[in-house]
């Protein structure tokens, strides 16, 4: 502790450049283990001077500062102590350094020559994990001068950094913002296409980190009933890039193949399902929240969509995904006279069932 108190005047952005650079080596190596970072939280003046140097002139010193909150923001103390350093600050006496983590971090995102968009976007991807805090973020990202729609045109721009940032971390920071209702109307505005924009990454082959982002992005969309038939129609046509990654190289009849969405007919034989096993059960997860309404339970079934998940059943190998495709199946399956329910949301289990039902399923995917 009291060696970094000795540190803190070294780490001023005025310091000299090669003590600044030892100072903040040691910070960086401090926040490598998770007491290194606990001890941190009780030095807000360090934390302070990270989020300062992260905006200075020499790109190592500015790099080191964004790896070390990083390594922060990982923990959710760090991410909640940080949180409260941008809240409470819009810039520094001189007025020269913003205080405010998120807007430093959109700010490098947003700058096509920015070195450091894409440990920004790591960054962001952190503190907007734990669901409680989504909406301080999400109103710090609304007072900075970028709108949503500028920030979704550079991630889905097919290469917006011209130093080589790829933004694929953008992705979980969309997964994570749409926990929030206000983001997940801002993405399901019929007059602005958002989600259209979105809809390409699910089967985006270069970053996993993208594709599962836009997957859980798209997952947490389908939790609102009444988008389920907009979702679903000609307009989005959201059901045809859920199953297009479940699907494989199996081939069809005429009659069968004719009922399916029409990019997952007679798809060729070097066709490949999706081969993470988390993404694949958001898909079906995705799915599962489609059966809720009557209405989109018959879209699903009138395009087939039993097909390509007996198919997946056949091939998969994880007991959570397997558990997952047996549930959409059980729904599809039943009549609508056997359901008897337009809206399954509107079933009230009782508690006691709740967790039996949950104890099964975690028998059945402990069961090898």
């Amino acid at each position: 502790m009291e060696s970094l108190r000795e540190i803190v005047q070294f780490l001023n952005h005025d310091a000299r450049l090669d003590l600044k650079a030892i100072a903040l080596e040691h910070v960086l190596g401090v926040t490598a283990t998770a007491d290194g970072r606990e001890l941190l939280l009780k030095l807000p003046e360090i934390l302070k001077q990270l989020v300062i140097l992260m905006q200075d002139s020499s790109v190592p010193i500015s790099k080191d500062a964004a790896l070390a909150l990083i390594n922060i923001t990982g923990d959710e103390s760090g991410t909640k102590a940080m949180l409260i350093i941008s809240e409470g600050s819009n810039s520094t006496e001189d007025k020269k350094y913003s205080l405010n983590l998120v807007e430093v971090c959109m700010r490098a995102i947003m700058d096509k020559s920015s070195t450091l968009a894409d440990p920004c976007c790591m960054i962001l991807s952190n503190i907007t994990r734990p669901l409680y805090l989504v909406d301080r973020v999400v109103a710090l990202v609304e007072q900075t001068d970028f709108a949503w729609d500028t920030i979704v045109s550079a991630f889905t721009a097919k290469q917006y950094n011209t130093t080589g940032a790829k933004l694929h971390y953008l992705g979980p920071v969309f997964s994570n913002l749409s926990q929030s209702s206000h983001v997940r109307r801002y993405l399901t505005d019929r007059d602005r296409s958002v989600i259209q924009r979105l809809l390409p990454f699910t089967e985006y082959p270069d970053s996993i980190i993208r594709r599962g982002g836009i997957i859980g992005t798209l997952k947490n969309c389908t939790f609102d009933t009444e988008n389920h038939e907009w979702l679903l129609s000609p307009e989005v046509d959201l059901l045809s890039y859920l199953l297009l990654p479940l699907a494989g190289p199996e081939e069809f009849d005429d009659e069968d193949n004719d009922k399916l969405p029409i990019s997952l007919q007679y798809l060729p034989e070097t066709k490949t399902r999706e081969s993470d096993p988390d993404i694949r059960l958001m898909l079906l997860e995705s799915l599962n929240q489609l059966c809720a309404t009557k209405a989109a339970r018959e879209i699903l079934r009138e395009k087939n969509t039993y097909l390509i998940l007996r198919e997946l059943h056949k091939w998969e190998k994880d007991k959570s995904c397997l558990l997952a495709c047996e549930n959409v199946v059980d729904i599809l399956i039943k009549t609508e006279e056997e359901i008897g329910l337009d809206n399954l949301k509107e079933v009230e289990v009782p508690s006691e069932y709740t967790e039996k039902f949950h104890k099964m399923d975690k028998d059945f995917i402990k069961d090898t």
